[in-house]
């Protein structure tokens, strides 16, 4: 059975000002999805499930249909805020989605099969789609998961702050602990998260979460006690977020899974504010030229 890529697209881009996962960088008119819908193609998986909401179901339509027709077998799913288990409502005044968790819960009854679930608007390169498959391919138990590690100092903006889950292992490289760190930056040469009234120095050299990770479908129903247990606690809140990677974080320290970090020398870009757009597309353009990928990719 072939895998399946989970692909979290139903972000509005507020701080890009746009819909940040149509746009066209590429030279034929490319965005990063198509990249990566590309990359994992090539790797060996099966089917996109894409993660969106209800207003963008015919844009996505209109752009990826034609180009994966025969090549991809496609399914949507769509995360709204009032889709949230019996029993529980929407804040009055809450606007901002439930988080990462609550969107791949959007998946649950679409994927029956191993999955690697990414960011529609970042860029993980094609040596990591090929060491996913490899980990779902010799990777048997169901409570086995993995992640793709990328080095926190090669996943900065240049154009300000970024969210990052900041990882730890053990000595056989399973993930021990990821620390979800909402403002990290550089000041000068040196990186630093951000809180309140405080900042840490950093290395650079932490392996961080790009949100490219390898599930097994039973991950969904840890999933979705653990949403019921964050909207008792935080569901009055008005930003409040439930993150899957915090999910896969409870389960490890409960016992009842692990987590390999893939570490990989692939290399990551992705957009985050506009003035992020001119460096992806330079990088695309390298890539391009040093034969990586085609001048057009679905010719």
């Amino acid at each position: 059975m072939k895998p399946t890529l989970l692909i979290l697209a139903a972000g509005m881009g507020s701080r890009y000002g746009g819909l940040k996962q149509m746009d066209e960088l590429g030279p034929s008119g490319e965005s990063i999805i198509d990249y990566s819908i590309y990359d994992a193609i090539n790797a060996g998986f099966g089917k996109v499930v894409f993660v969106i909401r209800e207003s963008f179901a015919d844009a996505f339509r209109q752009r990826f249909e034609p180009r994966l027709k025969n090549r991809i077998d496609i399914e949507y799913v769509f995360q709204e805020l009032h889709k949230l288990p019996k029993g529980f409502s929407v804040p009055e005044g809450r606007e901002k989605p439930w988080g990462t968790g609550h969107a791949m819960l959007m998946a649950k009854d679409a994927i029956k099969e191993p999955f690697a679930i990414i960011n529609a608007d970042d860029f993980y390169g094609q040596t990591a789609y090929l060491q996913a498959a490899d980990f779902i391919a010799s990777s048997k138990a169901d409570n086995e998961y993995a992640m793709v590690g990328y080095a926190l100092k090669n996943t900065l903006s240049e154009h300000g702050t970024v969210s990052r889950g900041v990882c730890e292992a053990d000595a056989f490289n399973n993930l021990t602990k990821v620390a979800e760190r909402t403002k990290i930056g550089r000041e000068g040469n040196k990186i630093f998260f951000f809180e309140e009234d405080s900042k840490t120095e950093l290395t650079g050299n932490e392996p961080v979460s790009m949100n490219f990770w390898i599930f097994k479908p039973s991950f969904f129903n840890h999933l979705e006690v653990g949403f019921k247990d964050f909207l008792e606690a935080k569901g009055q809140e008005l930003k409040s977020e439930f993150y899957f990677n915090a999910m896969a974080d409870r389960l490890i320290k409960e016992g009842k899974a692990s987590t390999k970090i893939i570490n990989t020398d692939a290399k990551w870009f992705g957009i985050t504010y506009r003035e992020d757009r001119p460096l992806v597309q330079e990088s695309l353009n390298a890539l391009i030229k040093a034969g990586v990928y085609p001048g057009s990719l679905w010719k």
